[in-house]
């Protein structure tokens, strides 16, 4: 079945237009607290970064509820994983995350938790978007739905964190840098650290509704990289908006990709005889990282851009580690989704108890060069079903003969394809990138 308003993370788009709107967000919270009703559920959470449009969005969502018979238990700011874990440990029927992620403070955006903590199950979106159809009915007005603030849940999630490291674990010996992108980890994401006895030189900590992501975040990497250099720290850590995504930063200021993070949390587990069974990437993962875990002997697997994809592929093969490289890491051991904050400790994890500093640790995986053109075509189609698109990508393959990788990919999200090449030389790379692109560009555009 299609589906009108729900992709793959939830429904986003920009403030004021449809179905960013008021209007559908107090029909979408009631149509969601009937079909959770119909399901035995009484209560749902609500939590919010840091957007001016989210308390608009909040209310629209609490009166849905309301109205369907729910409760809603609103949690004000949170990173987006924060959610996830207490709608787990408040036994609540699901969570609802009002967030657009890395995205600008004019976009906002809706997703949902299940009761476990995981994305919703894609037969209940669909009972909801069905339900959208609906015309709206009023409970009883002895059986509306309460509204209640929780005052404790940024306390709740700092000890959730700092209990996935080991209770002995200190990070006296570490100064670093954290950027929160004026978003959901402003508060969380400093204090964490601190508390587990890092110095901590906090930035993007001073949210106004409208400087989410503004010049600071994983999105914009290089305020993070000067601030490191500038306090000579040992490392950065970037958010994004919602806290669910990490980058970081070494002591030269050099980046750090999930990419990278993620082989440094799987080599280490790995090595421990801690890790159960392999990793999961996605097809734009880092030819690098492929390269690495097949040399520590770990299995390896590609899923679809998206970490719903990741993580439904971990379940499937019952493993726990993958992500992007855009640093959306999923640690199931310790977690039920992508959570910014658990990652980073993770790594951190790794620096104290081997003693090697991120640079140091980073370096175990070689990144391939990469080239990734874009190229907007005037109707969405599937490139590799033209011949002669077809035939250009089989003889760049073969030119390349196994020393890279070829991948063309349609944006779900505007009328582009995205052309990527990786391999060995940067030059060859980036000349075969153009020359596919050229291609791509001349039969669809």
């Amino acid at each position: 079945m299609g589906r009108k308003y729900f992709g793959t993370d939830g429904v986003r788009g920009q403030v004021g237009q449809f179905p960013i709107t008021p209007e559908f967000m107090l029909k979408l919270g009631w149509a969601a607290g009937k079909v959770f009703a119909d399901r035995g559920a009484h209560r749902v959470l609500i939590g919010k970064d840091t957007r001016l449009s989210g308390y608009m969005f909040e209310s629209a969502l609490e009166a849905g509820l309301a109205a369907a018979g729910i409760d809603a238990w609103l949690l004000g700011p949170l990173p987006t994983p924060a959610i996830a874990y207490l709608t787990r440990t408040f036994n609540a029927n699901a969570g609802i995350v009002i967030s657009a992620s890395h995205n600008p403070y004019y976009d906002n955006g809706i997703k949902f938790f299940s009761a476990q903590g995981t994305k919703l199950p894609d037969e209940v979106e669909l009972a909801i978007e069905n339900m959208m159809d609906q015309e709206i009915t009023f409970s009883d007005p002895s059986q509306l739905g309460r509204a209640r603030r929780i005052d404790d849940a940024a306390g709740r999630y700092i000890e959730y964190c700092k209990a996935t490291v080991r209770s002995h674990l200190d990070f006296s010996g570490l100064h670093m840098v954290v950027d929160a992108a004026h978003g959901a980890a402003y508060k969380v994401g400093p204090t964490v650290f601190s508390e587990l006895g890092a110095k901590v030189d906090a930035i993007g900590i001073s949210p106004n509704g409208l400087n989410i992501n503004e010049d600071v975040g994983s999105t914009c990497i290089g305020t993070l990289q000067a601030r490191v250099l500038e306090k000579k720290a040992d490392l950065g850590i970037a958010f994004d908006g919602d806290g669910d995504r990490v980058l970081m930063v070494d002591h030269t200021g050099r980046e750090v990709d999930g990419d990278e993070l993620l082989c440094i949390i799987a080599r280490y587990r790995h090595g421990s005889g801690k890790l159960s069974g392999g990793v999961v990437g996605t097809v734009m993962s880092n030819l690098g990282l492929e390269k690495a875990m097949e040399t520590a002997g770990i299995p390896f697997l590609r899923a679809q851009v998206g970490d719903r994809y990741v993580n439904e592929l971990l379940l499937a093969k019952g493993w726990e580690l993958g992500g992007e490289s855009s640093g959306h890491l999923i640690c199931r051991h310790v977690s039920t989704t992508g959570d910014g904050i658990v990652a980073a400790l993770q790594v951190l994890r790794v620096m104290v108890e081997t003693g090697r500093t991120l640079a140091e640790l980073s370096g175990d995986m070689v990144k391939f060069p990469q080239t990734m053109i874009n190229v907007r075509m005037a109707q969405r189609v599937n490139p590799e079903e033209n011949p002669r698109i077809a035939e250009a990508i089989r003889t760049t393959e073969s030119e390349m003969a196994g020393r890279g990788r070829v991948l063309l990919r349609t944006s779900g999200t505007e009328p582009v394809i995205r052309v990527m090449i990786e391999g060995e030389d940067a030059d060859e790379v980036a000349t075969r990138c153009e020359a596919l692109a050229n291609v791509v560009k001349a039969e669809l555009s």
